[in-house]
C-alpha cells in the first residue's frame, strides 16, 4: 500500500495551497516536510530531488513532481476530478488556466511594495467581479448544472470554490451579485472533507501576514 503523499513547501499557503484543496475535496490525508531556512532548501537542491532546483515538491505514488500543473493534474487524474474523455478535459483544463492566471497576482500581492500592492488589490478586485466570477456565473447559468463540467465535481470546481474564498479575504461581498457562485461555494464547503479542511486547526495554513512574509524572503533569497 503506498504511504501518504508528502509535500515539500516553506510553511505558507503559496502555490501549494490549490494541491492541499484538491486533495481535501479526494479525502486524501498527506505529510507536511516544511522548508523553514534557506540551508533547508539547499539540501533539498545539492541531493537531486527537484528537479528544476524549485519547490513546492511533492513526493508520491514513487514519483517527485514538481511543477505546480502536472502536481495537480496527477492528483486530479488519480481520484477522478479530471472528467470523463478529452473534451470535458478541455474545459476543465481551461477553467483552470483562467482561475490560474487570477491565483497567480493573489500568490504575489502581498510581497508587492507599498502603494504598488493596493493597486494590485484593486486590480484583482476588478477582474473578479468583471471578467472571471461573471465568466463562471455564466457557465452555470448556461447548462443549468451543480457542476462546472458533466454535473460532476473536478478540479475546476474546486480551483473556483479556493479562488472565492481567497477573494474574500480582500471583500467579503466579492460575489454577493453572482448567486450560482454562492450555491457552487456552499456545496462544495459542506462536503465533509472540504469542512474539516477550512476549519482552524487543520493543515489549511493561516492568511499570509509580515511574518511568513520576511521568512519566505529569507529562504528563498528575494
Amino acid at each position: 500500500m503506498a504511504g501518504k503523499p508528502v509535500f515539500h513547501y516553506d510553511e505558507a499557503r503559496g502555490r501549494m495551497e490549490s494541491v492541499q484543496w484538491l486533495l481535501a475535496a479526494a479525502g486524501v490525508e498527506y505529510e507536511e516536510k516544511f522548508i523553514h531556512t534557506n540551508e533547508d532548501l539547499e539540501k533539498l537542491r545539492s541531493d537531486g530531488v527537484l528537479m528544476f532546483q524549485q519547490v513546492p515538491m511533492v513526493e508520491i505514488d514513487g514519483m517527485k513532481l514538481v511543477q505546480c500543473r502536472a502536481i495537480l493534474n496527477y492528483i486530479a487524474t488519480k481520484y477522478n476530478l479530471y472528467g470523463k474523455d478529452m473534451k470535458e478535459r478541455a474545459l476543465i483544463d481551461m477553467y483552470s488556466e483562467g482561475l490560474a492566471d487570477l491565483n497567480e497576482m493573489f500568490i504575489l500581492y502581498p510581497f508587492d511594495p507599498p502603494g504598488v500592492k493596493e493597486a494590485n488589490i484593486a486590480l484583482m478586485k476588478e477582474k473578479a467581479t468583471n471578467r472571471y466570477f461573471p465568466a463562471f456565473e455564466k457557465v452555470l447559468k448556461s447548462h443549468g448544472q451543480d457542476y462546472l463540467v458533466g454535473n460532476k465535481l473536478s478540479k475546476a470546481d474546486i480551483h473556483l470554490v479556493e479562488m472565492i474564498y481567497n477573494m474574500e479575504e480582500l471583500d467579503p461581498n466579492i460575489i454577493a451579485n453572482f448567486p450560482l457562485l454562492q450555491a457552487l461555494k456552499t456545496r462544495i464547503s459542506d462536503m465533509p472533507t472540504i469542512k474539516k479542511f477550512l476549519q482552524p486547526g487543520s493543515q489549511r495554513q493561516p492568511p499570509v501576514d509580515e511574518k511568513s512574509i520576511l521568512k519566505t524572503r529569507k529562504i528563498f533569497k528575494f
